[in-house]
Protein backbone atom coordinates (compact mmCIF):
# COMPACT_ATOMS: atom_id res chain seq x y z
CA UNK A 1 0.00 0.00 0.00
CA UNK A 2 1.36 3.41 -1.00
CA UNK A 3 1.94 5.81 2.04
CA UNK A 4 1.02 9.36 2.28
CA UNK A 5 4.12 10.32 1.73
CA UNK A 6 4.84 8.04 -1.29
CA UNK A 7 1.67 9.97 -2.52
CA UNK A 8 3.28 13.35 -1.71
CA UNK A 9 6.73 12.98 -3.36
CA UNK A 10 4.45 11.75 -6.78
CA UNK A 11 2.97 14.87 -6.89
CA UNK A 12 4.49 17.70 -5.80
CA UNK A 13 1.60 20.08 -6.42
CA UNK A 14 -1.22 18.13 -4.64
CA UNK A 15 -2.42 19.22 -0.90
CA UNK A 16 -0.45 16.31 0.86
CA UNK A 17 2.82 17.83 -0.92
CA UNK A 18 2.24 21.67 0.20
CA UNK A 19 1.55 20.64 3.68
CA UNK A 20 4.23 18.32 3.90
CA UNK A 21 6.69 21.10 2.72
CA UNK A 22 4.84 23.87 5.28
CA UNK A 23 5.07 20.82 7.94
CA UNK A 24 9.27 20.71 7.75
CA UNK A 25 9.32 24.09 8.02
CA UNK A 26 6.98 24.84 10.84
CA UNK A 27 8.69 21.62 12.97
CA UNK A 28 11.89 23.17 11.89
CA UNK A 29 11.57 26.40 13.92
CA UNK A 30 9.61 25.40 16.86
CA UNK A 31 10.02 21.54 17.19
CA UNK A 32 7.52 18.78 17.61
CA UNK A 33 6.47 20.33 21.06
CA UNK A 34 6.10 23.42 19.89
CA UNK A 35 3.92 22.94 17.26
CA UNK A 36 0.44 21.94 15.85
CA UNK A 37 -1.21 20.89 13.64
CA UNK A 38 -3.52 23.96 14.08
CA UNK A 39 -0.32 26.11 13.09
CA UNK A 40 0.56 23.86 10.31
CA UNK A 41 -2.90 24.04 8.74
CA UNK A 42 -3.15 27.76 9.36
CA UNK A 43 0.05 28.72 7.40
CA UNK A 44 -0.64 26.34 4.59
CA UNK A 45 -4.73 27.62 4.30
CA UNK A 46 -6.41 25.32 4.92
CA UNK A 47 -8.55 24.11 7.51
CA UNK A 48 -7.40 21.35 10.81
CA UNK A 49 -9.95 18.93 9.11
CA UNK A 50 -8.10 19.16 5.50
CA UNK A 51 -4.84 18.24 7.67
CA UNK A 52 -6.22 15.34 9.26
CA UNK A 53 -7.59 13.90 6.38
CA UNK A 54 -4.39 13.82 4.60
CA UNK A 55 -1.60 13.30 7.11
CA UNK A 56 -3.92 11.61 10.03
CA UNK A 57 -2.66 13.05 13.66
CA UNK A 58 1.03 15.44 14.25
CA UNK A 59 3.37 12.27 15.33
CA UNK A 60 2.75 10.49 11.40
CA UNK A 61 3.21 13.88 9.89
CA UNK A 62 6.29 14.51 11.63
CA UNK A 63 7.47 11.23 11.38
CA UNK A 64 6.97 12.03 7.42
CA UNK A 65 9.10 14.82 7.70
CA UNK A 66 11.68 13.09 9.49
CA UNK A 67 11.65 10.25 7.05
CA UNK A 68 11.63 13.11 4.12
CA UNK A 69 14.51 14.79 5.18
CA UNK A 70 16.36 11.12 5.50
CA UNK A 71 16.08 10.48 2.02
CA UNK A 72 16.70 14.09 0.42
CA UNK A 73 19.89 14.53 2.39
CA UNK A 74 20.87 10.44 1.22
CA UNK A 75 20.05 11.60 -2.13
CA UNK A 76 21.78 14.95 -1.67
CA UNK A 77 24.56 13.37 -0.22
CA UNK A 78 25.10 10.26 -2.64
CA UNK A 79 25.39 12.99 -5.64
CA UNK A 80 28.41 14.35 -3.66
CA UNK A 81 30.26 11.43 -3.29
CA UNK A 82 30.05 11.08 -7.34
CA UNK A 83 32.26 14.01 -7.31
CA UNK A 84 34.10 13.31 -4.28
CA UNK A 85 34.74 9.79 -4.80
CA UNK A 86 38.68 9.12 -5.25
CA UNK A 87 40.19 12.28 -4.64
CA UNK A 88 42.53 13.13 -2.06
CA UNK A 89 41.15 14.20 1.30
CA UNK A 90 41.31 17.53 1.49
CA UNK A 91 39.82 18.10 -2.15
CA UNK A 92 36.46 15.54 -0.93
CA UNK A 93 36.30 17.68 2.22
CA UNK A 94 36.91 21.29 0.16
CA UNK A 95 33.85 20.13 -2.17
CA UNK A 96 31.71 18.50 -0.03
CA UNK A 97 31.72 21.59 2.86
CA UNK A 98 30.62 23.79 0.03
CA UNK A 99 28.05 21.26 -1.08
CA UNK A 100 26.49 20.57 1.84
CA UNK A 101 26.60 24.03 3.27
CA UNK A 102 24.79 25.43 0.45
CA UNK A 103 22.10 22.72 0.43
CA UNK A 104 21.89 23.09 4.43
CA UNK A 105 21.28 26.97 3.93
CA UNK A 106 18.34 25.83 1.08
CA UNK A 107 16.75 23.98 4.20
CA UNK A 108 17.40 25.15 7.24
CA UNK A 109 14.68 23.09 9.00
CA UNK A 110 17.32 20.14 8.49
CA UNK A 111 19.95 21.60 11.16
CA UNK A 112 17.01 23.20 13.13
CA UNK A 113 15.76 19.61 13.91
CA UNK A 114 18.82 17.55 14.17
CA UNK A 115 19.71 20.15 17.22
CA UNK A 116 16.02 20.05 18.46
CA UNK A 117 15.84 16.42 18.38
CA UNK A 118 19.35 15.54 19.77
CA UNK A 119 20.42 18.11 22.09
CA UNK A 120 16.98 19.36 23.13
CA UNK A 121 14.57 17.78 25.96
CA UNK A 122 11.29 15.47 23.82
CA UNK A 123 8.66 13.47 25.17
CA UNK A 124 7.92 12.06 21.55
CA UNK A 125 9.97 8.61 21.20
CA UNK A 126 9.42 8.20 16.99
CA UNK A 127 9.30 5.39 15.57
CA UNK A 128 11.12 6.31 12.55
CA UNK A 129 14.11 9.25 13.76
CA UNK A 130 17.62 9.70 12.38
CA UNK A 131 20.36 7.33 12.95
CA UNK A 132 22.72 9.26 14.17
CA UNK A 133 25.14 6.56 15.94
CA UNK A 134 24.80 4.45 12.07
CA UNK A 135 25.52 8.58 10.37
CA UNK A 136 28.43 9.04 12.87
CA UNK A 137 29.79 5.70 11.70
CA UNK A 138 29.28 6.32 8.27
CA UNK A 139 31.52 9.51 8.62
CA UNK A 140 34.16 8.09 10.24
CA UNK A 141 35.01 5.44 7.38
CA UNK A 142 34.67 7.94 4.95
CA UNK A 143 37.21 10.20 6.49
CA UNK A 144 39.55 7.58 7.20
CA UNK A 145 39.08 7.19 10.69
CA UNK A 146 38.21 4.20 10.67
CA UNK A 147 38.34 1.09 8.10
CA UNK A 148 34.93 0.17 8.61
CA UNK A 149 31.41 1.56 9.92
CA UNK A 150 31.17 -1.54 11.91
CA UNK A 151 33.71 -0.81 14.56
CA UNK A 152 34.63 2.50 14.77
CA UNK A 153 37.02 4.41 17.86
CA UNK A 154 34.78 6.62 20.50
CA UNK A 155 37.87 9.16 20.10
CA UNK A 156 37.09 8.86 16.05
CA UNK A 157 33.07 9.28 16.79
CA UNK A 158 33.71 12.09 18.67
CA UNK A 159 35.75 14.06 16.10
CA UNK A 160 33.00 13.61 13.46
CA UNK A 161 30.58 15.00 16.18
CA UNK A 162 32.96 17.58 16.24
CA UNK A 163 32.40 18.56 12.61
CA UNK A 164 28.81 17.87 12.07
CA UNK A 165 28.10 20.13 15.43
CA UNK A 166 30.19 23.19 13.38
CA UNK A 167 28.41 22.95 10.22
CA UNK A 168 24.72 22.76 12.00
CA UNK A 169 25.55 25.43 14.27
CA UNK A 170 26.55 27.97 11.76
CA UNK A 171 22.97 26.81 9.86
CA UNK A 172 21.15 27.06 12.50
CA UNK A 173 21.95 30.01 14.40
CA UNK A 174 22.08 32.08 10.77
CA UNK A 175 19.91 34.73 12.55
CA UNK A 176 22.00 35.24 15.68
CA UNK A 177 25.07 34.97 13.90
CA UNK A 178 24.62 37.41 11.02
CA UNK A 179 22.89 39.99 13.35
CA UNK A 180 26.36 39.53 15.65
CA UNK A 181 28.58 39.95 12.99
CA UNK A 182 26.58 42.33 11.22
CA UNK A 183 26.92 40.47 7.22
CA UNK A 184 24.11 39.56 4.53
CA UNK A 185 23.42 36.43 3.98
CA UNK A 186 25.62 36.05 0.65
CA UNK A 187 28.69 37.29 2.46
CA UNK A 188 27.52 35.07 5.32
CA UNK A 189 27.32 31.87 3.36
CA UNK A 190 30.91 32.67 1.79
CA UNK A 191 32.48 33.20 5.18
CA UNK A 192 30.96 30.06 7.28
CA UNK A 193 32.02 27.90 4.16
CA UNK A 194 35.90 29.40 4.96
CA UNK A 195 35.70 29.33 8.08
CA UNK A 196 34.35 25.65 8.21
CA UNK A 197 37.14 24.54 5.49
CA UNK A 198 39.96 26.83 8.09
CA UNK A 199 38.93 24.42 11.04
CA UNK A 200 37.76 20.80 9.78
CA UNK A 201 40.37 20.74 6.23
CA UNK A 202 43.86 20.60 8.34
CA UNK A 203 42.38 18.94 11.71
CA UNK A 204 41.28 15.82 8.94
CA UNK A 205 44.24 15.95 7.31
CA UNK A 206 46.65 16.11 9.99
CA UNK A 207 44.58 12.69 11.40
CA UNK A 208 44.45 10.89 8.37
CA UNK A 209 44.98 7.32 8.53
CA UNK A 210 46.60 5.51 5.15
CA UNK A 211 45.18 7.94 2.77
CA UNK A 212 44.32 6.17 -0.54
CA UNK A 213 44.86 7.56 -4.02
CA UNK A 214 41.59 5.55 -4.53
CA UNK A 215 39.10 5.44 -1.92
CA UNK A 216 37.44 1.76 -1.68
CA UNK A 217 34.21 1.21 -0.16
CA UNK A 218 33.81 -1.68 2.04
CA UNK A 219 31.09 -4.19 0.96
CA UNK A 220 29.58 -4.49 4.22
CA UNK A 221 28.96 -0.79 4.36
CA UNK A 222 27.54 -0.17 1.21
CA UNK A 223 27.38 2.82 -1.03
CA UNK A 224 26.30 6.75 0.00
CA UNK A 225 26.47 7.83 3.55
CA UNK A 226 28.85 10.46 3.22
CA UNK A 227 27.46 12.57 5.84
CA UNK A 228 24.22 12.21 8.28
CA UNK A 229 22.13 9.49 6.13
CA UNK A 230 22.48 6.29 7.24
CA UNK A 231 20.67 3.58 4.59
CA UNK A 232 17.85 2.18 6.28
CA UNK A 233 17.70 -1.48 6.08
CA UNK A 234 20.71 -2.22 5.48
Amino acid sequence: MISPLEKARKDPDSMKAKILKVARRIFGEYGFHGTTTRLIAQKTGIDISTLHYHWGDKASLYEAVILDITDNLKAELAEVEKVIHGLPLAERMEFAIDAVTDYLFACPEVSNLILLRYFGKTRHEATLDFHMPEFVSDIARSMHLSGSSKTVPVEAKMKVLAMMNAIHNFISGETFFRSMLELDKEDYMSRVKETLRFILIPAFVSGERNPEPEEKVLDDDGPGGWLWVNERGR
